[in-house]
Protein backbone atom coordinates (compact mmCIF):
# COMPACT_ATOMS: atom_id res chain seq x y z
CA UNK A 1 0.00 0.00 0.00
CA UNK A 2 0.89 3.67 -0.81
CA UNK A 3 1.88 6.02 1.27
CA UNK A 4 -1.26 7.92 -0.36
CA UNK A 5 -3.19 5.14 0.47
CA UNK A 6 -2.73 4.75 3.88
CA UNK A 7 -3.22 8.17 4.36
CA UNK A 8 -6.32 8.26 2.91
CA UNK A 9 -7.64 4.74 4.71
CA UNK A 10 -6.65 6.48 8.02
CA UNK A 11 -9.29 9.43 7.08
CA UNK A 12 -12.26 7.10 6.04
CA UNK A 13 -13.98 7.99 8.57
CA UNK A 14 -12.83 11.79 9.27
CA UNK A 15 -15.88 14.41 9.05
CA UNK A 16 -15.71 17.39 7.45
CA UNK A 17 -14.62 20.60 9.47
CA UNK A 18 -18.02 22.73 7.58
CA UNK A 19 -21.39 21.28 6.01
CA UNK A 20 -23.78 18.58 7.22
CA UNK A 21 -22.59 15.33 7.39
CA UNK A 22 -22.98 12.47 4.88
CA UNK A 23 -23.45 8.69 5.23
CA UNK A 24 -21.12 7.41 2.23
CA UNK A 25 -22.46 3.69 2.65
CA UNK A 26 -25.90 5.16 1.91
CA UNK A 27 -24.62 5.67 -2.10
CA UNK A 28 -23.11 2.67 -4.40
CA UNK A 29 -19.41 3.39 -4.71
CA UNK A 30 -19.56 1.47 -8.02
CA UNK A 31 -20.71 2.60 -11.53
CA UNK A 32 -21.03 0.58 -14.74
CA UNK A 33 -18.50 1.79 -17.48
CA UNK A 34 -19.51 3.71 -20.35
CA UNK A 35 -17.65 3.29 -23.91
CA UNK A 36 -16.09 6.18 -25.35
CA UNK A 37 -17.13 7.80 -27.96
CA UNK A 38 -15.55 9.36 -31.43
CA UNK A 39 -17.67 12.74 -32.12
CA UNK A 40 -19.34 14.66 -29.10
CA UNK A 41 -22.86 14.27 -31.56
CA UNK A 42 -23.04 10.77 -30.49
CA UNK A 43 -23.49 11.94 -26.86
CA UNK A 44 -27.11 10.15 -25.32
CA UNK A 45 -29.72 13.54 -25.85
CA UNK A 46 -30.11 13.64 -22.17
CA UNK A 47 -26.16 14.21 -21.96
CA UNK A 48 -26.36 17.02 -24.52
CA UNK A 49 -29.04 18.48 -23.26
CA UNK A 50 -28.10 18.60 -19.38
CA UNK A 51 -24.40 19.76 -20.38
CA UNK A 52 -26.42 22.72 -21.68
CA UNK A 53 -28.00 23.48 -18.72
CA UNK A 54 -24.65 23.66 -17.01
CA UNK A 55 -23.62 25.75 -19.66
CA UNK A 56 -21.54 23.85 -21.73
CA UNK A 57 -23.17 23.86 -25.34
CA UNK A 58 -21.68 21.21 -27.52
CA UNK A 59 -22.23 23.97 -30.30
CA UNK A 60 -19.59 27.18 -30.96
CA UNK A 61 -15.97 27.14 -30.62
CA UNK A 62 -13.97 25.62 -28.09
CA UNK A 63 -9.72 25.33 -27.21
CA UNK A 64 -10.50 21.73 -26.11
CA UNK A 65 -13.39 19.26 -24.44
CA UNK A 66 -13.90 16.57 -21.73
CA UNK A 67 -16.90 14.79 -20.78
CA UNK A 68 -17.64 12.37 -18.25
CA UNK A 69 -20.29 10.20 -17.71
CA UNK A 70 -20.20 8.97 -14.16
CA UNK A 71 -16.74 7.45 -13.72
CA UNK A 72 -16.20 6.96 -17.08
CA UNK A 73 -14.42 9.17 -19.37
CA UNK A 74 -16.44 9.24 -23.14
CA UNK A 75 -14.68 12.12 -24.72
CA UNK A 76 -11.79 14.46 -24.51
CA UNK A 77 -9.62 16.25 -26.99
CA UNK A 78 -7.78 19.55 -27.62
CA UNK A 79 -8.20 22.10 -30.23
CA UNK A 80 -5.16 24.28 -29.58
CA UNK A 81 -1.60 23.36 -30.09
CA UNK A 82 0.51 23.49 -26.67
CA UNK A 83 -2.87 22.53 -24.80
CA UNK A 84 -2.99 19.25 -23.59
CA UNK A 85 -6.90 17.75 -22.32
CA UNK A 86 -7.09 13.89 -21.32
CA UNK A 87 -8.28 11.60 -18.68
CA UNK A 88 -6.03 11.71 -14.94
CA UNK A 89 -5.51 8.12 -15.71
CA UNK A 90 -4.05 8.19 -18.98
CA UNK A 91 -2.23 11.39 -17.61
CA UNK A 92 -0.38 9.85 -14.98
CA UNK A 93 0.72 6.74 -16.87
CA UNK A 94 2.04 9.09 -19.34
CA UNK A 95 3.59 11.79 -17.65
CA UNK A 96 5.54 11.05 -14.23
CA UNK A 97 5.78 14.66 -13.60
CA UNK A 98 2.44 15.19 -12.64
CA UNK A 99 3.04 12.82 -9.48
CA UNK A 100 4.67 15.96 -8.10
CA UNK A 101 1.26 17.79 -8.47
CA UNK A 102 -0.96 15.09 -7.70
CA UNK A 103 -2.70 15.43 -4.37
CA UNK A 104 -0.26 18.31 -3.17
CA UNK A 105 -2.50 21.30 -2.90
CA UNK A 106 -5.58 19.28 -1.40
CA UNK A 107 -4.57 17.30 1.28
CA UNK A 108 -5.85 13.29 0.60
CA UNK A 109 -7.09 13.27 4.20
CA UNK A 110 -8.43 16.02 4.29
CA UNK A 111 -11.54 14.60 5.01
CA UNK A 112 -13.62 11.40 4.57
CA UNK A 113 -14.87 13.13 0.94
CA UNK A 114 -11.26 13.40 -0.42
CA UNK A 115 -10.26 10.34 1.22
CA UNK A 116 -12.99 8.30 -1.06
CA UNK A 117 -11.66 9.94 -4.29
CA UNK A 118 -8.14 8.69 -3.35
CA UNK A 119 -9.38 5.00 -2.20
CA UNK A 120 -10.45 4.57 -5.94
CA UNK A 121 -9.29 4.56 -9.61
CA UNK A 122 -8.59 7.91 -10.79
CA UNK A 123 -11.18 9.48 -12.88
CA UNK A 124 -11.48 13.18 -13.95
CA UNK A 125 -9.40 15.32 -16.42
CA UNK A 126 -6.04 16.96 -16.71
CA UNK A 127 -5.31 20.14 -18.80
CA UNK A 128 -1.95 21.97 -19.46
CA UNK A 129 -1.07 24.97 -21.30
CA UNK A 130 2.42 24.81 -22.36
CA UNK A 131 4.82 28.31 -21.50
CA UNK A 132 3.20 30.82 -23.76
CA UNK A 133 -0.20 28.84 -25.06
CA UNK A 134 -3.23 31.00 -24.97
CA UNK A 135 -6.38 29.86 -25.70
CA UNK A 136 -8.91 32.36 -27.24
CA UNK A 137 -11.86 29.94 -26.74
CA UNK A 138 -12.94 28.56 -23.56
CA UNK A 139 -12.19 24.68 -22.82
CA UNK A 140 -15.50 22.81 -22.18
CA UNK A 141 -15.82 20.12 -19.61
CA UNK A 142 -18.78 18.25 -18.52
CA UNK A 143 -19.10 16.19 -15.50
CA UNK A 144 -22.55 14.28 -16.37
CA UNK A 145 -23.84 12.02 -13.34
CA UNK A 146 -26.36 9.58 -15.05
CA UNK A 147 -27.25 6.48 -12.67
CA UNK A 148 -29.28 6.90 -9.19
CA UNK A 149 -27.98 6.39 -6.06
CA UNK A 150 -24.35 6.99 -7.11
CA UNK A 151 -21.61 8.13 -5.71
CA UNK A 152 -19.47 9.97 -8.74
CA UNK A 153 -15.55 10.97 -7.84
CA UNK A 154 -13.50 13.20 -10.09
CA UNK A 155 -9.79 14.77 -9.10
CA UNK A 156 -8.99 17.40 -12.06
CA UNK A 157 -5.30 18.34 -11.86
CA UNK A 158 -4.68 22.26 -14.14
CA UNK A 159 -1.45 23.30 -15.05
CA UNK A 160 -0.84 26.47 -16.49
CA UNK A 161 3.04 26.71 -17.29
CA UNK A 162 4.90 30.62 -18.06
CA UNK A 163 3.00 32.73 -19.51
CA UNK A 164 0.23 30.60 -20.73
CA UNK A 165 -3.41 31.16 -20.54
CA UNK A 166 -6.74 29.03 -19.74
CA UNK A 167 -10.41 29.56 -19.98
CA UNK A 168 -12.11 26.34 -18.52
CA UNK A 169 -15.81 26.29 -18.30
CA UNK A 170 -17.13 23.08 -16.23
CA UNK A 171 -20.13 21.70 -16.08
CA UNK A 172 -21.69 19.59 -13.11
CA UNK A 173 -25.02 18.03 -14.04
CA UNK A 174 -27.71 15.19 -14.15
CA UNK A 175 -30.25 14.55 -16.46
CA UNK A 176 -34.00 16.13 -15.45
CA UNK A 177 -35.44 12.49 -14.34
CA UNK A 178 -32.05 12.00 -11.89
CA UNK A 179 -32.66 10.90 -8.65
CA UNK A 180 -30.75 10.46 -5.07
CA UNK A 181 -26.74 11.30 -6.01
CA UNK A 182 -23.45 12.29 -4.65
CA UNK A 183 -20.81 14.13 -6.13
CA UNK A 184 -17.04 14.06 -5.06
CA UNK A 185 -14.86 16.38 -6.51
CA UNK A 186 -10.89 17.30 -6.15
CA UNK A 187 -9.35 20.32 -7.85
CA UNK A 188 -6.19 21.24 -8.35
CA UNK A 189 -4.80 24.11 -10.04
CA UNK A 190 -1.08 25.10 -10.58
CA UNK A 191 -0.75 28.98 -12.39
CA UNK A 192 2.99 29.35 -13.00
CA UNK A 193 4.44 32.85 -13.35
CA UNK A 194 2.83 34.96 -15.48
CA UNK A 195 0.18 33.06 -16.20
CA UNK A 196 -3.66 33.39 -16.46
CA UNK A 197 -6.63 30.61 -15.41
CA UNK A 198 -10.55 31.35 -15.40
CA UNK A 199 -11.90 28.79 -14.43
CA UNK A 200 -16.37 28.49 -14.10
CA UNK A 201 -17.93 26.07 -12.76
CA UNK A 202 -21.76 25.96 -12.93
CA UNK A 203 -23.55 23.40 -10.91
CA UNK A 204 -26.90 21.97 -12.26
CA UNK A 205 -27.57 19.01 -9.90
CA UNK A 206 -31.29 17.61 -9.03
CA UNK A 207 -32.79 18.16 -5.78
CA UNK A 208 -31.92 15.25 -4.13
CA UNK A 209 -28.25 15.21 -4.63
CA UNK A 210 -25.51 16.28 -2.34
CA UNK A 211 -22.35 17.86 -3.41
CA UNK A 212 -18.86 18.01 -1.58
CA UNK A 213 -15.86 19.77 -4.23
CA UNK A 214 -12.90 20.25 -2.75
CA UNK A 215 -10.40 22.89 -4.67
CA UNK A 216 -6.91 24.64 -4.16
CA UNK A 217 -4.86 26.73 -6.68
CA UNK A 218 -1.07 27.83 -6.38
CA UNK A 219 -0.61 31.75 -7.95
CA UNK A 220 2.82 32.36 -8.87
CA UNK A 221 4.48 35.92 -9.32
CA UNK A 222 2.71 37.95 -11.89
CA UNK A 223 0.07 34.96 -12.63
CA UNK A 224 -3.83 34.77 -11.77
CA UNK A 225 -6.35 33.17 -11.03
CA UNK A 226 -10.12 33.79 -11.70
CA UNK A 227 -12.75 31.53 -10.01
CA UNK A 228 -16.78 31.78 -10.96
CA UNK A 229 -19.11 29.59 -8.94
CA UNK A 230 -22.86 29.47 -9.97
CA UNK A 231 -26.03 27.96 -8.81
CA UNK A 232 -29.31 28.30 -9.63
CA UNK A 233 -30.99 25.29 -9.36
CA UNK A 234 -32.09 23.23 -5.89
CA UNK A 235 -29.72 20.80 -4.62
CA UNK A 236 -30.46 18.74 -1.61
CA UNK A 237 -26.65 20.30 0.06
CA UNK A 238 -23.73 21.63 -1.03
CA UNK A 239 -20.48 22.32 0.87
CA UNK A 240 -17.50 23.91 -0.81
CA UNK A 241 -14.61 26.37 0.19
CA UNK A 242 -11.70 26.38 -2.19
CA UNK A 243 -8.60 28.52 -1.20
CA UNK A 244 -6.46 30.07 -3.68
CA UNK A 245 -2.54 30.66 -2.47
CA UNK A 246 -0.74 33.88 -3.67
CA UNK A 247 2.87 32.64 -3.89
CA UNK A 248 4.69 35.11 -6.03
CA UNK A 249 4.93 38.57 -5.86
CA UNK A 250 1.74 40.78 -7.83
CA UNK A 251 -0.37 37.29 -8.33
CA UNK A 252 -3.81 38.14 -8.15
CA UNK A 253 -6.83 35.93 -7.03
CA UNK A 254 -10.30 36.72 -7.86
CA UNK A 255 -13.69 34.80 -7.04
CA UNK A 256 -17.18 35.21 -7.68
CA UNK A 257 -20.14 33.08 -6.36
CA UNK A 258 -23.70 33.62 -7.31
CA UNK A 259 -26.24 31.45 -5.87
CA UNK A 260 -29.82 31.04 -5.96
CA UNK A 261 -31.34 28.49 -3.39
CA UNK A 262 -35.02 27.56 -3.31
CA UNK A 263 -34.57 24.73 -0.73
CA UNK A 264 -31.89 22.66 0.58
CA UNK A 265 -28.46 23.38 2.81
CA UNK A 266 -25.55 25.11 1.11
CA UNK A 267 -22.71 25.74 2.80
CA UNK A 268 -20.52 28.09 0.30
CA UNK A 269 -17.00 30.12 0.38
CA UNK A 270 -13.67 30.88 -0.57
CA UNK A 271 -10.22 32.01 1.15
CA UNK A 272 -7.13 33.34 -0.45
CA UNK A 273 -3.71 33.39 1.26
CA UNK A 274 -1.92 36.04 0.17
CA UNK A 275 1.92 35.14 1.08
CA UNK A 276 3.86 37.47 -1.14
CA UNK A 277 4.13 41.49 -1.25
CA UNK A 278 1.75 43.30 -4.04
CA UNK A 279 -0.20 40.36 -4.07
CA UNK A 280 -4.03 41.20 -4.65
CA UNK A 281 -7.32 39.35 -3.91
CA UNK A 282 -11.34 40.10 -4.41
CA UNK A 283 -14.28 37.81 -3.34
CA UNK A 284 -17.81 38.75 -4.23
CA UNK A 285 -21.08 36.96 -4.08
CA UNK A 286 -24.62 37.28 -4.52
CA UNK A 287 -26.97 35.03 -2.92
CA UNK A 288 -30.67 34.29 -2.48
CA UNK A 289 -32.78 32.32 -0.74
CA UNK A 290 -36.42 31.38 -0.90
CA UNK A 291 -36.13 28.99 1.14
CA UNK A 292 -33.25 27.24 1.30
CA UNK A 293 -30.22 27.43 3.97
CA UNK A 294 -27.06 29.31 2.70
CA UNK A 295 -24.23 29.87 5.16
CA UNK A 296 -21.73 32.39 2.78
CA UNK A 297 -17.99 32.51 3.68
CA UNK A 298 -15.63 34.31 2.56
CA UNK A 299 -12.13 34.81 4.14
CA UNK A 300 -8.65 36.43 3.23
CA UNK A 301 -5.43 35.62 5.15
CA UNK A 302 -2.62 38.84 4.69
CA UNK A 303 0.74 37.27 5.76
CA UNK A 304 2.63 39.70 4.71
CA UNK A 305 2.90 43.43 3.86
CA UNK A 306 1.50 45.73 0.80
CA UNK A 307 -0.94 43.87 0.30
CA UNK A 308 -4.79 44.18 -0.74
CA UNK A 309 -8.18 41.80 -0.14
CA UNK A 310 -11.73 42.62 -0.15
CA UNK A 311 -14.78 40.34 0.78
CA UNK A 312 -18.37 41.63 0.32
CA UNK A 313 -21.29 39.17 1.15
CA UNK A 314 -24.55 40.05 0.06
CA UNK A 315 -27.73 38.10 0.33
CA UNK A 316 -31.13 38.99 -0.61
CA UNK A 317 -34.48 36.48 1.51
CA UNK A 318 -37.25 36.77 -0.50
CA UNK A 319 -39.80 34.26 1.83
CA UNK A 320 -40.76 33.91 5.42
CA UNK A 321 -38.74 30.32 5.20
CA UNK A 322 -35.49 31.23 3.90
CA UNK A 323 -32.05 32.15 5.91
CA UNK A 324 -28.96 33.35 4.92
CA UNK A 325 -25.66 33.69 7.17
CA UNK A 326 -23.02 35.68 5.78
CA UNK A 327 -19.24 35.46 7.59
CA UNK A 328 -16.92 37.69 5.81
CA UNK A 329 -13.81 36.93 7.66
CA UNK A 330 -10.48 38.88 7.33
CA UNK A 331 -7.12 37.38 8.95
CA UNK A 332 -4.38 39.75 9.18
CA UNK A 333 -0.61 38.13 10.11
CA UNK A 334 1.54 41.81 9.86
CA UNK A 335 1.22 45.80 9.74
CA UNK A 336 1.31 47.45 6.47
CA UNK A 337 -2.22 45.20 5.28
CA UNK A 338 -5.08 47.10 3.10
CA UNK A 339 -7.47 44.23 3.97
CA UNK A 340 -11.51 45.11 3.60
CA UNK A 341 -14.86 43.22 4.19
CA UNK A 342 -18.41 44.37 3.28
CA UNK A 343 -21.87 42.14 4.29
CA UNK A 344 -25.62 42.30 4.18
CA UNK A 345 -28.56 40.57 4.23
CA UNK A 346 -32.11 41.94 3.54
CA UNK A 347 -35.05 42.20 1.48
CA UNK A 348 -35.93 44.01 -1.23
CA UNK A 349 -36.11 47.24 -0.92
CA UNK A 350 -40.26 48.83 -0.71
CA UNK A 351 -38.93 51.80 -2.63
CA UNK A 352 -37.55 49.85 -5.72
CA UNK A 353 -40.77 48.32 -6.15
CA UNK A 354 -43.09 50.66 -6.04
CA UNK A 355 -41.21 52.47 -8.27
CA UNK A 356 -41.27 50.07 -10.65
CA UNK A 357 -44.90 49.59 -10.61
CA UNK A 358 -45.67 52.71 -10.67
CA UNK A 359 -44.28 52.08 -14.16
CA UNK A 360 -46.58 49.30 -15.07
CA UNK A 361 -45.32 46.31 -13.68
CA UNK A 362 -47.17 43.70 -11.29
CA UNK A 363 -45.14 42.83 -7.87
CA UNK A 364 -43.95 39.64 -9.48
CA UNK A 365 -42.43 41.51 -12.43
CA UNK A 366 -40.90 44.16 -10.19
CA UNK A 367 -39.90 41.58 -7.85
CA UNK A 368 -38.09 39.21 -10.83
CA UNK A 369 -36.12 42.43 -12.21
CA UNK A 370 -34.69 43.78 -8.98
CA UNK A 371 -33.66 39.75 -8.57
CA UNK A 372 -32.40 39.57 -11.71
CA UNK A 373 -30.26 42.90 -11.44
CA UNK A 374 -29.32 41.85 -7.84
CA UNK A 375 -27.49 39.02 -9.21
CA UNK A 376 -25.97 40.09 -12.30
CA UNK A 377 -22.58 40.94 -10.81
CA UNK A 378 -19.35 41.41 -13.15
CA UNK A 379 -18.55 37.74 -14.11
CA UNK A 380 -14.99 37.41 -15.72
CA UNK A 381 -14.32 35.04 -18.49
CA UNK A 382 -17.80 33.75 -19.38
CA UNK A 383 -19.14 33.48 -22.66
CA UNK A 384 -22.06 35.57 -23.90
CA UNK A 385 -24.31 32.65 -23.96
CA UNK A 386 -23.85 31.38 -20.38
CA UNK A 387 -24.03 35.09 -19.38
CA UNK A 388 -27.33 35.74 -20.94
CA UNK A 389 -28.91 32.47 -19.74
CA UNK A 390 -27.82 33.73 -16.18
CA UNK A 391 -29.37 37.00 -16.62
CA UNK A 392 -32.56 34.83 -17.60
CA UNK A 393 -32.34 32.27 -15.02
CA UNK A 394 -34.75 34.00 -12.49
CA UNK A 395 -38.15 33.23 -13.79
CA UNK A 396 -41.24 34.77 -11.91
CA UNK A 397 -42.57 31.17 -10.87
CA UNK A 398 -39.09 30.50 -9.54
CA UNK A 399 -38.82 33.23 -7.60
CA UNK A 400 -42.14 32.42 -6.30
CA UNK A 401 -41.65 28.41 -5.69
CA UNK A 402 -39.97 28.28 -2.51
CA UNK A 403 -40.92 25.95 -0.22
Amino acid sequence: MSRLEEKAKKAADKKAALGTDIDLDTYEAEAEEVGEITELEMLPEAVQTAALSAGVSLAGEASGHYFQVDQSPVHRGSAVEGVEVMDIASALKEHSYLADYFWKLVPIDADKYTADVGMHPPAGYFIRAKPGTKTVFPLKTCLFMGGHNKRQRVHNVVIAEEGSELHIITGCTTPSHAGRGLHLGVSEVYVKRGAHVTFTMVHNWGEEVEVRPRGASLVEAGGSITENYITLTPVKSLQAFPTATLAGEGAVASFSTIMYARRGNIDIGNQTILEAPKTSAESISRVVSTGGEIINRGRMVGKVPDIRAHVECTGLILTEKGRIYSIPELDGWCGGLDMSHEAAVGKISQQELEYLMARGLSPDEATSVIVRGFLDVEIKGLPPALREEIRNITKLEEIHGGS
